[in-house]
Parts: C-alpha cells; sequence; structure tokens
C-alpha cells in the first residue's frame, strides 16, 4: 500500500529479448547482491540478504511484460518483503495513533501542550523513519527500476 511502487515504460524490442538481457543476472546495490529469476512468467528481482546482519527493509521486484506489435510494454512494480512489513507499517500505526490523540485532546481537552506535544512527536517520528526509508527502501527501488531500462536498453 505505502511501500507499493510501480512503474511502466516500453521498448521497441520483443519480449524474448528482453527476457533473455535481464535474465539469471545479477545486480549489486549497496553491497547487497540481487538476482533476476523467472517465477510464474514474471521476472522477479529478489535480494539475497542470509548475510546481512543489520536491519534492512529491501524490496521484491515483479517485471510483467507484453509484447504486441513488436514492441513490449514493462511493468516493473515493487513490493515490501512479507518479513520486513511489520516494522514500517507499526511505526506508521503509532504515528497515527499520536495524530488521533493530538485531535482528540484539541476538542475534549483544555490543555493544549499536550496535543502539540502529541502532534509534534508524531510528525518527527514520521520525518525521521520517512527519511531513513528514502535512504534505504525506496533507494533500492530506485537503483532497481533504473537496473531494468538500463539493461533492457
Amino acid at each position: 500500500m505505502f511501500f507499493t511502487r510501480t512503474h511502466e515504460f516500453s521498448l521497441p524490442i520483443t519480449k524474448d529479448e528482453f527476457k533473455q538481457r535481464l535474465l539469471g543476472k545479477r545486480v549489486k546495490i549497496h553491497n547487497l547482491d540481487f538476482e533476476v529469476i523467472e517465477l510464474d512468467y514474471k521476472l522477479n528481482i529478489i535480494p539475497h540478504a542470509e548475510q546481512v546482519t543489520e536491519i534492512k527493509t529491501l524490496p521484491i521486484t515483479e517485471v510483467d511484460f507484453k509484447e504486441a506489435s513488436g514492441k513490449t510494454k514493462v511493468v516493473v512494480k515493487s513490493k515490501i518483503r512479507t518479513l520486513d512489513a511489520g516494522g514500517p507499517y507499526l511505526i506508521i500505526i503509532f504515528c497515527l495513533f499520536l495524530l488521533i490523540a493530538s485531535v482528540t485532546l484539541f476538542f475534549t481537552s483544555d490543555d493544549t501542550m499536550i496535543m502539540y506535544m502529541f502532534l509534534g512527536i508524531g510528525a518527527l517520528i514520521f520525518t525521521l523513519f520517512w527519511i531513513r526509508m528514502e535512504r534505504g527502501y525506496f533507494d533500492y527501488v530506485r537503483k532497481v527500476r533504473r537496473y531494468v531500462k538500463d539493461r533492457s536498453m
């Protein structure tokens, strides 16, 4: 939902040629190895994170392609790994609860200081979280998408 990104583009090559350019290849992003494999008539770009000791939020990218009149329409869809999804969603839910609490306090309490504190803490946590996601997860998504596009051209 929040962490799914889709990108579409067209190529002047056939579906088989596109598949040959990517299938079985590996790409290294931030010292992490991603491999291109075929599952269910789609290409999947999956991370090899078995040796990673620090906490990382990584994408799994599906590359779907359809051929029409000598051109190939490519849809690159990146989504968060199920294993990694719990932490980011908990942070978003926590920030949402802080927002709800501050709005509730705005209408029910005369003490606006606590309301502003809840609102500020929620905004600060969400901002720091989103900056970290932009430097980590979304950077992986951008670089995998760029790899697919550059490799296929």
